[in-house]
């Protein structure tokens, strides 16, 4: 019934018409004079007009939309839309039709239908018509675009007629909207970096002198303390305490329960582009770094660094979801039996206070492996509706303590801070 009404009401001028010409025509025949048949013949010619008219102004005509299948939250991108006319005759008044399903995505309104892009007013025959036409990526994600296409309802909107093409574009991928980080206050594994397993990151920190100890197997040459194994005929190497991290590890919160507010102002949203920007830090920088996290279709990205890895790990975040129905511990849990000494693990804390214990349990072993907490606080409070961001909330005051006391790095984040400013103190 509901088809029915929006049928009647695209084709409301045509069923009128076509209504006053049955008229017309019933009028006439029940009288002998010529008029009453003028006008029934002039509304039957308006009539085939108004609905031969638009399919042939489409006929004969191609689209092609050209751009970058790439982009960035917030950016704005240009396609070139090329019109060309392959009849003799001129067409005119034709609509440029797209299905972009990224504009209004911020809103909410993505894969509502056909966009109406622009109206090419005259196209000569055997000719082209070519324009830019600028888009705002409102947010991230993985977009199907098109089948672009022209429409035309000229002269008297009776129907509408268009023609599809799949050329050009198909997809578009934009990733979320990430900033640069000057440093981070990482800490580094000595068992490796001391062994050959990774070199200290150029612009990343150095390593402290911390003391003697014997000479083991495996340890670097290099660091052999010649004065002190001269004087005790015993050999002893230099022990350090690097500032900079050998690895890194992202762990993404992915339930469903832990993604407070909306839009990109969720907290998903937040911690998708705080991670991606610890992760161009982290790859600009030599560091490896890795990704995790539990979904409906889990994520794992192993550990490497340089810009393939960058581009992988946006590519993961550009389409992540939180869809999981696991609790964030879990994922914890499991990365402690997997953490290396010294490890660098990156953590988004924003789900149910009623899992807090459970969470600081999971930290806690993670800790207990020996390695480091960078922990990325979201104050609940502040990202449900009707709620203000006017400092520290009593929400997460008891878990910011608790992550003190493991000697983690805490960031706390509220709705609408500044994280160019935040990340970058």
């Amino acid at each position: 019934m509901e088809r029915l009404r929006d049928w009647v009401r695209a084709h409301h001028n045509l069923l009128v018409l076509l209504g006053l010409t049955l008229v017309i025509y019933a009028a006439a025949l029940n009288r002998v004079q010529a008029l009453p048949w003028g006008i029934a013949a002039l509304l039957t010619a308006t009539l085939i007009t108004g609905l031969l008219w638009p399919h042939w102004l489409v006929r004969r005509l191609s689209v092609v939309r050209k751009g970058p299948d790439r982009a960035e939250e917030g950016e704005t991108i240009v396609f070139q839309v090329e019109v060309a006319n392959r009849g003799w005759l001129p067409r005119f008044m034709v609509e440029l039709v797209d299905r972009l399903p990224f504009v209004g995505a911020a809103l909410g309104e993505v894969g509502r239908g056909d966009k109406v892009l622009g109206v090419i007013s005259y196209v000569p025959g055997s000719a082209r018509r070519r324009f830019d036409m600028p888009l705002l990526c409102e947010k991230r994600g993985f977009y199907e675009l098109g089948p672009v296409g022209l429409a035309s309802s000229f002269p008297l909107g009776l129907v509408e007629a268009k023609l599809r093409r799949n050329d050009g574009v198909q997809t578009l991928t934009i990733y979320p909207d990430v900033f640069n980080i000057v440093s981070l206050p990482l800490r580094g594994a000595p068992s490796q970096i001391h062994r050959g397993g990774y070199l200290l990151p150029e612009g990343s920190g150095a390593a402290e002198f911390s003391g003697l100890r014997e000479y083991r197997r495996g340890d670097n040459p290099r660091h052999i303390h010649w004065p002190t194994t001269a004087r005790t005929n015993e050999l002893m190497v230099k022990e350090f305490e690097p500032l900079a991290s050998a690895c890194l590890h992202i762990a993404l919160d992915l339930d469903a329960a832990a993604n407070l507010g909306a839009g990109r102002h969720a907290t998903l949203e937040y911690a998708l582009r705080i991670a991606g920007s610890i992760a161009r830090y982290a790859t600009s920088t030599g560091l490896r770094v890795r990704v995790s996290g539990e979904r409906r279709f889990p994520v794992h990205i192993p550990s490497c660094t340089g810009e393939l890895q960058y581009r992988a790990i946006l590519d993961e975040l550009a389409v992540v979801d939180a869809d999981g129905a696991l609790p964030y511990s879990y994922l914890l849990s499991r990365l402690a039996s997997q953490v290396q000494a010294g490890e660098t693990v990156v953590v988004f804390l924003s789900g149910p206070s009623e899992r807090d214990e459970q969470l600081m349990q999971a930290l806690s072993l993670l800790r207990a492996r020996r390695a480091h907490l960078y922990a990325v606080l979201f104050e609940r409070d502040t990202f449900l509706p009707g709620k203000v961001s006017h400092g520290g909330t009593p929400d997460t005051a008891a878990l910011h303590g608790g992550l003190l006391d493991l000697g983690a790095h805490c960031v706390p984040v509220r709705m609408g801070d500044d994280l160019v400013r935040l990340f970058n103190p």
